[in-house]
């Protein structure tokens, strides 16, 4: 009697379509476009042709998907001086599938689906390595000698806290190391050095990592007690109240470098205002109870929250990168293994240098070395901290050597 009751219930939900609720439902964010891709096969290297190929394939599709479009033109003396036009896409690409793949003279051919997302974000597969450095304070004399002293290492720590348990970042400290020797010109590296890598390339490559996250505290002014207008006691009682309700600015900058290249790319400025209680006593620790319990100290906690969710955001789509370690014969050890999410099966693109260092302004400063795409490495094994791949084409002949890199893309 209870199969023939739940029977007729089934029948009664189809023909009502009141189990359509329970049904999956397309996410109307994400497009799925399909797009023919190709590269050239160069010194036999048909892994790394596919990858090129279905790298352009996912240009092809991100332009189908969504494009922001921009031009400009100028005009000098009734002749156009600039005539140009720039594309970029508006949209993260999530996943993607080969239909099918095959050569022609040399070429390699792709055919892939594509999955865009117009949130621009997206679900990374690797976990990426990130430090933190110190937050100095842009103007001392904002800050009381009666109050917490944490804040230049207690920000970046608390940030890289949150960073961390996202699980989408291995994590370490250095906030102790201060990349802004004059904070009011940050985000500015101010340590150029003749033929040298920036102090922030040097701190990426000692300590493994890919991404320096830094910052600026670049307001905590209080507003001032002096109570100007008028005499007596009014005045007094005034300026005196203002001893204990105060208005208390708050302006935080928060930069992400790549370790590898130095470029900058996230950058930005969180501000907030606190009416009250605006102090936070000297024994306080960013994250404790009692530092959130402060007026001040709430609002910096928020915003270490949502820069920890911007960061995030904007590194979500980042390619992985990795350093190689140690080349042996045609076996290539890369610094990423198991707690990067590493498998065995994976391939990763090799980078190797060409050519000689790169300099600007006369050769005074370092800007890096070029590198250029050389290689597959296909992971065969893999421990917590290390991985060891193989190359299709010999490391010697392809010129890779210790400090190259191997990216996802």
């Amino acid at each position: 009697m209870a199969k023939i009751l739940l029977k007729y219930l089934w029948i009664a939900c189809l023909l009502t379509q009141s189990c359509a609720a329970v049904q999956p439902q397309a996410n109307p964010d994400v497009k799925v476009v399909t797009a023919e891709g190709q590269a050239a096969i160069n010194k036999s290297a048909p892994l790394l042709a596919k990858k090129q190929a279905l790298q352009d394939a996912i240009r092809q599709a991100s332009m189908q998907g969504s494009v922001n479009v921009h031009s400009q033109t100028l005009i000098d003396q009734n002749n156009v001086s600039i005539d140009a036009v720039s594309m970029r896409t508006a949209a993260a690409v999530n996943n993607t599938k080969i239909l099918k793949e095959w050569t022609t003279d040399n070429i390699y051919h792709v055919i892939a689906t594509v999955e865009l997302s117009a949130d621009n974000s997206c679900s990374p597969h690797y976990r990426k390595r990130i430090i933190a450095t110190g937050f100095p304070l842009a103007n001392q004399g904002q800050m009381s000698a009666h109050e917490t002293q944490d804040l230049h290492t207690g920000i970046p720590r608390e940030l890289n806290n949150l960073l961390m348990e996202s699980g989408d970042f291995i994590v370490s400290n250095s906030a102790n190391i201060n990349l802004y020797p004059r904070p009011d010109l940050a985000p500015e590296l101010q340590d150029r050095t003749a033929y040298h890598p920036s102090k922030l390339m040097q701190i990426a490559a000692s300590n493994g990592v890919q991404f320096v996250l830094s910052g600026v505290i670049r307001d905590l002014e209080v507003e001032s007690t002096e109570y100007i207008s008028g005499a007596g006691p009014l005045a007094f009682a005034r300026s005196l109240a203002r001893d204990v309700i105060a208005r208390r600015g708050i302006g935080i900058d928060v930069y992400v470098h790549d370790g590898f290249t130095g470029a900058l790319i996230f950058q930005q400025r969180y501000v907030d205002t606190v009416i009250g209680d605006v102090w936070i006593p000297s024994s306080y620790t960013v994250g404790s109870e009692r530092f959130n319990s402060t007026s001040t100290g709430e609002k910096i906690t928020q915003i270490i929250e949502q820069a920890s969710n911007d960061i995030s955001r904007a590194l979500s789509c980042y390619p992985f990168t990795t350093r190689i370690i140690e080349v042996k014969d045609n076996q290539v050890f890369i610094e990423a293994g198991a707690q990067e999410r590493i498998n065995v099966g994976d391939q990763l693109v090799v980078y190797s240098s060409t050519g000689e260092d790169l300099n600007v302004d006369g050769g005074m400063s370092f800007v890096g070395r070029d590198k250029q795409p050389t290689g597959v490495l296909t992971i065969i094994n893999i421990t917590p901290r290390y991985a060891i791949g193989r190359l299709e084409v010999p490391a010697r002949e392809l010129g890779i050597r210790v400090g190259d890199w191997a990216k996802s893309w």
